[in-house]
Order: structure tokens, then C-alpha cells, then sequence
């Protein structure tokens, strides 16, 4: 009686299935800790030998990258921190430019009229300006109060306080009507404006203008000295120049 022999190739093929697929694992998944696939190690803890990470602990883990990863060296780094240092300067630059102080200038132009009125005991004179402010910066200029006083033969005689006057607007120049009465107490300078011999009654006014304004955060006051000629016998409505 003669025995079939035993087919071995049936009972070793699931063994060497199991082993081809442990080698592949390793060739991919090396071991916790392995360096070239071949090493014994444990599993790693965190994707526990799966190769992927669990979902919902992404914020709670680190990256650990080598120091000659390519993502640790961005390119151009020196030319957009240039870049960035050549726009600062320049943003600067135009800050600067545009809200350093500049002047605003007070400038008399010239007397509008001398409107006179003879009173028993004084002399009364109304007396019309015509005056310019510049406004060199780049921001409106307010403003806040203008004060005019005049003077004969060093008394002060008049005086006026306007505080209502519209704004510099950037980079331009507004003209304002400036109007002081003027009266007069004193008896020699009543005798000499009403007196009907004399033809010309020139009198010598000292006008002291000081104008308080408010731009870009700060307080500055203007002050300006200016000399006309009038005549105290009569009405005058022709202007001419301030001296």
C-alpha cells in the first residue's frame, strides 16, 4: 500500500506570505527608534506604527525636523528684509514730510478806510484793515483768537479781540477785513483834528496784531508791529499800502 506524500508547499505558503509582509512593513514602518529599517524597537506611541496621525491631536503635537530642512531656510530672506527697511524709511519720510510744522505768516495789506466822527469832548475813528494769513503746512490751521490794538504817540487809544474767524485751509491764503474804533480823548490831539486851518491832520498809528492758532496739536501765537498814516480832519474810503 503505497501512502500519498504530504504537498509541503500548502503548509509553508502562509508562513512565507506572513514574512514577505512583515519585511515590507519594516521596509516602510521601521520600528520605533530604527534608523535603517533592520533595527529591533518599539512602536511609536503616537501613530502607533500606522504612519498617520489621530485625528483631533494635531494641535497637541510637535514637528521635529532636521536643521538642514529646506523649510528652515526661506529664500530671498535679506531682500525682503530690505524691502521691508527701504518701505519704513520711505512711510517715515512721508509722515514727516507732510506733518513737519510749517510757517503761517500774518502780512498787512492796507488800510480799506478812516471813517472820522467829531464828538463835543473826542474824536472818534473807525479805522478798516485789510490783512493776509498764509497757511504753509499740509493741515488745516484754526484760527483761535485775534487781537488788534493801535497807538498814538505811544497810548493806547483802541483796542479790538475777534475770535470767530474761519479756518487756514492746507496750503493756502485767506484775507480778512480788520475793523478798530479809534477814539480819540486827548484835548491837543482834538484840537489838532478839528482844526479847520490845518488842511492835512496826519496822525501816526502804531497797529499791534497778535493772532493765537491751534494746528496739529499745538498752540501758536503770531505777533506783528505795523506803522500807517491817517488823517484824523476828515473821512478817507481810498485805501493805500501799510508802511
Amino acid at each position: 500500500m503505497v501512502r500519498p506524500a504530504k504537498n509541503s508547499n500548502t503548509t509553508e505558503e502562509p508562513d512565507v506570505i506572513k514574512a514577505m509582509e512583515k519585511v515590507k512593513t519594516m521596509k516602510y514602518s521601521p520600528p520605533y527608534g530604527a534608523t535603517n529599517g533592520t533595527s529591533t524597537g518599539d512602536t511609536c506611541p503616537t501613530c502607533r506604527g500606522t504612519g498617520r496621525i489621530p485625528r483631533g491631536h494635531e494641535g497637541q503635537l510637535v514637528a521635529v525636523i532636521p536643521c538642514n530642512d529646506v523649510r528652515l531656510k526661506p529664500r530671498r530672506t535679506k531682500l525682503y528684509v530690505c524691502v521691508s527697511m527701504v518701505l519704513c524709511l520711505l512711510l517715515c519720510n512721508l509722515i514727516l514730510f507732510f506733518l513737519f510744522p510749517r510757517s503761517v505768516t500774518l502780512t498787512p495789506v492796507s488800510v480799506l478806510s478812516v471813517m472820522v466822527y467829531f464828538t463835543p469832548d473826542t474824536v472818534e475813528m473807525e479805522v478798516t484793515n485789510l490783512v493776509n494769513i498764509s497757511n504753509q503746512n499740509f493741515v488745516p490751521v484754526k484760527i483761535v483768537e485775534f487781537t488788534i490794538q493801535g497807538l498814538v504817540s505811544n497810548a493806547v487809544v483802541g483796542k479790538t479781540k475777534i475770535s470767530n474767524m474761519t479756518d487756514i485751509q492746507p496750503r493756502s491764503q485767506n484775507s480778512y477785513t480788520i475793523e478798530i474804533d479809534l477814539p480819540l480823548a486827548d484835548k491837543g490831539l482834538n484840537t489838532y483834528c478839528k482844526s479847520s486851518s490845518i488842511k492835512i491832520h496826519t496822525l501816526f498809528l502804531q497797529l499791534q496784531m497778535t493772532l493765537n492758532i491751534s494746528y496739529l496739536s499745538h498752540m501758536e501765537q503770531l505777533s506783528l508791529d505795523t506803522y500807517e498814516y491817517i488823517d484824523c480832519g476828515t473821512n478817507s474810503t481810498t485805501p493805500h499800502p501799510v508802511r
